[in-house]
């Protein structure tokens, strides 16, 4: 039997004809499949399409929250500047109240020194005070004692003047009666004249005496007025040391206020420190959370199937639905199509 090429070649048309029927049913059903394909390719690239559509929208988002995140970053970090700034302020006020707090302490010890310097002057003052009252005394004593003897030297020149005026009347009346004791007028002469004698060394020796009580009494004035001296400077001694020491508790008082300031604008550094510390962390924070929302974005942008421009996709896709729109290119394999000139049963397509 001869096989049939086509129009005007030999063979059994009658047969050849109801072949050509069979396959042009089974070519119609075949296209009908592939266009039920297309249709399915088609939804899947319109899902695929929504897809893109909400990844670059998620990418958007993503690259908004990195902006924010951005901004954020600046922000803390100029706070941490700020912080640390006023950290730094903070440190060299307590240095400052530092300094001025051994200043004041240095004064409290100078003040304290000096104090204890008058309290001295003024125990010396008072010793020396003590020691020319004592010795004015001793010398009053003396006075007392040489004033003392003056008074018996005197008490005896007056019993020898009463004893020289006895014997001169004595001598009177034996002179009277020279001539029975002519003999013992010039024995109570001689005994009168010793008498004067007597009469007047007693006298010289009171006079000494009262010299002597006169220089013991202008010693003890003198030690008197000395003691009075010291007892004078040992209460302007008492009273500067009491103002020293008035003014080394002052000193004392203002050093520990500095020092107390010094502790708080430390304590004020050290919060500030922490919360520079603090916001350069924050900072750092930010910062990576914005590096990371760069970095997500970056990769959504370039791995999401963008709706407009060219694009290079790689690997292979799978469509659930059919693929409506224009597709232009060769494909590799056909399932139950045709090729272009293609040849089935002799004919050539």
């Amino acid at each position: 039997m001869s096989i049939y090429r086509g129009p005007g070649g030999p063979g059994d048309a009658t047969n050849d004809a109801a072949s050509q029927a069979v396959i042009a049913v089974q070519k119609a059903n075949e296209a009908a499949a592939s266009a039920n394909a297309a249709a399915s390719s088609a939804s899947s690239a319109a899902t695929s399409a929504t897809n893109s559509s909400n990844s670059a929208t998620a990418a958007a988002s993503s690259a908004s929250e990195a902006a924010s995140s951005a901004s954020s970053a600046s922000t803390q970090a100029s706070n941490a500047a700020t912080s640390a700034s006023t950290a730094t302020t903070k440190a060299s006020e307590a240095s400052a109240s530092a300094t001025a707090a051994a200043g004041s302490a240095s004064s409290a010890a100078t003040q304290a020194t000096n104090a204890a310097s008058s309290a001295t002057s003024a125990a010396n003052s008072a010793t020396a005070a003590s020691n020319s009252a004592s010795t004015a005394s001793g010398h009053a004593t003396s006075a007392s004692n040489s004033a003392s003897a003056a008074s018996v030297s005197a008490a005896t020149a007056s019993s020898e003047a009463s004893n020289a005026a006895a014997s001169a009347s004595a001598a009177a009346t034996s002179a009277t009666s020279a001539s029975n004791s002519a003999s013992n007028a010039s024995s109570s002469a001689g005994n009168a004249s010793n008498s004067a004698t007597s009469a007047a060394a007693s006298a010289t020796t009171a006079a000494g005496h009262a010299s002597t009580a006169q220089g013991y009494a202008n010693d003890a004035a003198s030690s008197a007025s000395v003691a009075a001296s010291s007892a004078s400077s040992a209460s302007t001694q008492a009273s500067n040391a009491a103002s020293s020491a008035s003014a080394a508790n002052t000193s004392a008082t203002n050093a520990a206020s500095s020092a107390s300031a010094a502790a708080s604008l430390a304590s004020s550094a050290s919060t500030s420190a922490s919360n520079a510390a603090s916001s350069a962390s924050a900072a750092a924070s930010s910062a990576t959370s914005a590096a990371n929302s760069a970095t997500e974005a970056a990769n959504v942008l370039s791995t999401s199937v963008r709706l407009t421009g060219d694009q290079t996709i790689a690997g292979t896709k799978t469509f659930s639905s059919t693929i409506v729109g224009s597709i232009s290119g060769n494909a590799a394999t056909v399932t139950n199509g045709l090729y272009t000139n293609s040849t089935i049963d002799g004919g050539t397509f």
